[in-house]
């Protein structure tokens, strides 16, 4: 269960981005890599798990890479008080990687994922098929512009240095996050 909003703080983010970069990495050689005690480490890890921050460690998948080279993004119009019924329908498609409810002229904007434009097809076909959906609009991606990304928005805010982290560097790196380290 998700609690009230927390505030991050630079140590905060200096954590989220070594976990990016090093998702695999225990408390320990975080504690290393920041310069902050594995305590402090564990505690401000498992405090963002808790608050719904960070949500999980799964791998990155190229879909392209993994024979999905075909995206879309598909606009629904629903029908008034449906909303419900076709998100759970949606669920059970494969080929839906995600889909938010919106403002504007339509309803939901879904992501999709096909091996191919047949693949595709088949995909919008089960869509439309969902009792609620009136209507749909779809567009190809034809290449990514900007990958998926979270780090710049929460680096773009000042942040507040942690209290009590004695052995905080203040953000400077650690000497694994030296430039050619990696």
């Amino acid at each position: 269960m998700v609690e009230k909003r927390i505030r991050l703080d630079a140590l905060d983010i200096l954590l989220v981005r070594s976990l990016g970069k090093h998702p695999r990495t225990g408390f320990l050689e975080l504690s290393r890599l920041t310069g902050v005690s594995r305590a402090t480490v564990q505690a401000r890890i498992e405090r963002m798990e808790k608050a719904g921050v960070i949500t999980g460690y799964g791998p990155d998948v190229d879909l392209p890479a993994a024979g999905y080279p075909v995206l879309a993004f598909v606009t629904l119009e629903i029908a008034q008080g449906g909303l419900d019924e076709v998100a759970v329908e949606l669920e059970r498609i494969p080929a839906v990687l995600g889909a938010h409810a919106t403002t504007g002229m339509g309803d939901l904007h879904c992501q999709v994922a096909a091996t191919s434009h047949e693949g595709l097809q088949a995909a919008l076909l089960a869509i439309n098929r969902i009792p609620g959906v009136v209507r749909s609009t779809s567009v190809i991606a034809l290449s990514e512009v900007v990958a998926p990304r979270y780090l710049p928005l929460l680096e773009s805010e000042e942040r507040p240095e942690p209290s009590r982290v004695p052995v905080y560097r203040g953000g400077q790196p650690g000497p694994a996050e030296e430039p050619g380290s990696l």
